[in-house]
């Protein structure tokens, strides 16, 4: 599997506050953000797979919820989250 649980530790332990924060904002984005590469780069190679296009649009818009409501609530962790995963340009 991508995602095992050292993977998701180490997502956590870098962007959240250890590897027990998994309900961060920050560390929920990374993770949406590390999901959403590698599915887009299975659709890149099965483009007629639908299912994981939907999960990947549905993926997409939870992590725009979340970076939305982070910037509402703390304009500087946005920032600081957008910078580490090289979200915007």
């Amino acid at each position: 599997m991508y995602l095992d649980k050292t993977k998701k530790e180490e997502i956590f332990t870098q962007y959240g506050k250890g590897t027990t924060d998994t309900g961060s904002a920050e560390s929920q984005i990374a993770l949406f953000t590390y999901r959403i590469k590698h599915l887009t780069e299975h659709v890149k190679k099965h483009h007629k797979d639908y299912v994981t296009t939907r999960s990947l649009t549905t993926l997409v818009g939870k992590r725009r919820a979340l970076l939305k409501y982070l910037y509402d609530r703390d304009v500087n962790r946005y920032r600081a989250i957008v910078k580490a995963l090289g979200l915007r340009k």
